[in-house]
Formats: structure tokens, C-alpha cells, sequence
């Protein structure tokens, strides 16, 4: 089993910056891909960045340029960190990981609103 927490939601103004986190715990390795994923209301679930084995990189278009995905020395941390947002960023952020199948955090909630 894999645990991931999510954290560094919140509310933001158009043009902010958040940065969001998520801890792995359990059976996953340091090689194990991870990234963020984002669903909106009324909305299907979407990738916005991934960090594989050697800190390859793939990020959705619109967030290119604004967003980085990062991870820590140990590999089990995983960070996003989110520039210049937009209202159309808002949604709830999933952390996900792949060790023998997909885990999923809980979500934290991105609203991005003046």
C-alpha cells in the first residue's frame, strides 16, 4: 500500500502563486513515477505534470511555463510549484504515484479568484 498527503491548497488572486506538496508513504520506491493531477466541477480528471525515474518532466499545455513539479532528494516528496495562475486553474489537485498500480492522495482544493 501506498499513502499520499497532499498540502499548500488554498485561495489565490489571479496572477498568485501556490505551491503544493504531497509525502508518500509505503511500499513505493524512489523510481516510482509521480505527479499532479487536477479535476474541476463538472469536469473529467486531467494531468498537469509528471516526475519519472532521472527527473524527466511532461507538463499539460496550459500550464507550461508556469508550473514546475519537483522532488525531493529521498523521492518521496513531491512538489508543484504554481506561477502566474489563472482562474481557470482552479480545480482540486490529486498527487498520484504508480507502484504496481495508481495510488491517489485526497486532493487539495486550488481556487483562484479575485
Amino acid at each position: 500500500q501506498v499513502q499520499l498527503v497532499e498540502s499548500g491548497g488554498g485561495l489565490v488572486q489571479p496572477g498568485g502563486s501556490l505551491r503544493l506538496s504531497c509525502v508518500a508513504s509505503g511500499l513505493i520506491s524512489s523510481i516510482s513515477p509521480m505527479g499532479w493531477y487536477r479535476q474541476a466541477t463538472r469536469k473529467q480528471r486531467a494531468l498537469v505534470a509528471t516526475i519519472i525515474s532521472g527527473g524527466r518532466t511532461n507538463y499539460a499545455d496550459s500550464v507550461k511555463g508556469r508550473f514546475t513539479i519537483s522532488r525531493d532528494g529521498d523521492k518521496r516528496t513531491v512538489y508543484m510549484q504554481m506561477n502566474s495562475l489563472k482562474p481557470e486553474d482552479t480545480a482540486v489537485y490529486y498527487c498520484n504515484a504508480c507502484s504496481g498500480r495508481n495510488y491517489w492522495g485526497q486532493g487539495t482544493q486550488v481556487t483562484v479568484s479575485s
